[in-house]
């Protein structure tokens, strides 16, 4: 049930909000030279430092204050981020400590590459979670235009519950029917988006895909130019066959 967002409440807003993401980007790299060079490529455009402009926008958007930053580049690839946020408008330190746990940022990335089919993909974990009035749901589209998003799987779930000033109990203090109500119009307009979600549970989950695959967007180190015919549709039906296997979480045959 939503509840009026200027609600009196009994101590802290207790309700725990979490957004979580995976999001991919997929690319063909023909050779051994170019799959190295694509993972240089994306370790380099998301290292932690970038990633850390990334989380830090993420947190002004969503009206934290940053407390603490963890950051690491990892041998061979990839990289991880983690902020500790609590809300702009805490008054007084004391009140910060306890929920400290409950409020933070995360991002993981994981470059991979495969050499029988030439298919290369980047994976980006990023977890948002906030207590009290702040909502992860303003950064949504932040994230998405943030990283090269073939595919976007999200999950928000609103957890446990605050009391208002008569004790009675509220398990979500906003309307949601869909994460889709919180994605601006340009992002409708390029992605087909599927919904499961549990209403009792307050439980959402939308998947995304982009509806239009351009083979040039796609190849890493060469250009469609360079291509016949034949190599371009192999290529096209390869990096589809990639999405839709990432889309619905399950190996398809080729």
């Amino acid at each position: 049930m939503a509840v009026n967002t200027k609600l009196k409440l009994h101590g802290f807003n207790n309700l725990t909000k979490s957004l979580s993401f995976n999001i991919y980007d997929i690319a063909y790299a023909r050779n051994a030279d170019h799959r190295q060079e694509y993972i240089e490529y994306i370790d380099e455009a998301y290292n932690a430092e970038r990633l850390t402009d990334i989380l830090t926008e993420v947190a002004h958007i969503i009206g934290a204050n940053i407390l603490n930053v963890a950051r690491q580049d990892y041998d061979p690839q990839g990289a991880s981020v983690t902020m500790l946020i609590a809300e702009d408008d805490v008054p007084a330190k004391d009140s910060v400590v306890a929920h400290l746990d409950k409020s933070h940022i995360t991002v993981h990335t994981y470059p991979e590459t495969h050499p029988d089919h030439g298919i290369s993909t980047f994976r980006a974990d990023i977890d948002v979670s906030t207590c009290g009035l702040i909502s992860p749901l303003k950064a949504l589209n932040h994230l998405i235009h943030s990283f090269e998003s073939d595919i976007v799987i999200m999950d928000y779930r609103v957890r446990g519950f605050t009391r208002n000033v008569r004790g009675r109990k509220h398990f979500i203090d906003h309307k949601i029917n869909s994460i889709q109500d919180y994605l601006d119009k340009q992002t409708k307009a390029r992605y087909q988006m599927v919904d499961v979600n549990i209403y009792q549970e307050q439980l959402f989950h939308t998947k995304m895909r982009l509806k239009d695959l351009d083979v040039d967007e796609y190849l890493f180190g060469e250009g469609k130019r360079d291509l016949k015919a034949a190599e371009i549709a192999r290529i096209r039906r390869g990096v589809s066959h990639e999405i839709e296997e990432i889309f619905y979480g399950r190996n398809l045959p080729r």
